[in-house]
């Protein structure tokens, strides 16, 4: 019992950084302005780590490899943090269980970064609805037009609706399908 509680403070714990620090990337990467509430947010709660993280890792190419960096360092302390909890052994090979818990670690790097996406396309989707004005709505749509614009050209608009993030949501759901195999195979090695 007393481990499934650890695990799961680890994993809340470790989860909320990640989002934070994919969510600084991405934001970055994306062009999406850090002037509103959701990035002062994701700013107040990074900083502390990405700041000293740059002077040893600078960006490059306009990406933010400090946060991305980051958020892979502290997803694979998790897996060797939940992998140990359980109760399991690195075992003869502890290079090999390092590399995949790596690998482990990107997968859910992916997952994350998915997740944000389908959390910005379901909240601007309601929002539209509910309250089309909102002050997030820009950061909303930054984030998930260079996702949609492709669908959108593609699926003209039906009776005025706007299908596109049904059907991105769709695909993400799929990718989403195809990583957990990929997981499934990876986590079997263990």
């Amino acid at each position: 019992m007393f481990a499934n509680i650890f695990s799961f403070l680890v994993s809340v714990a470790t989860s909320f950084f990640v989002y934070l620090l994919l969510a600084r990337f991405h934001f970055q990467w994306l062009r999406v302005s850090f002037r509103n509430p959701i990035g002062d947010f994701v700013i107040a709660t990074t900083g502390w780590m990405v700041v000293p993280a740059r002077r040893l890792i600078p960006p490059a190419g306009g990406l933010d490899l400090a946060s991305l960096l980051l958020a892979w360092a502290i997803q694979l302390l998790a897996e060797f943090a939940l992998f140990s909890i359980q109760g399991h052994e690195l075992g003869s090979a502890p290079g090999a269980a390092v590399a995949l818990f790596a690998v482990l670690a990107l997968m859910e790097l992916v997952r994350f970064s998915l997740h944000i996406l389908v959390f910005a396309v379901v909240v601007q989707a309601v929002l539209s609805w509910v309250n089309p004005h909102t002050p997030i709505g820009p950061v909303l749509d930054q984030v998930t037009r260079r996702f949609l614009r492709p669908i959108q050209r593609v699926l003209p608009l039906l009776g005025n609706v706007d299908l596109s993030p049904l059907v991105l949501l769709v695909l993400l759901q799929v990718l989403l399908l195809v990583l957990d195999a990929a997981e499934g195979r990876v986590a079997v090695l263990f």
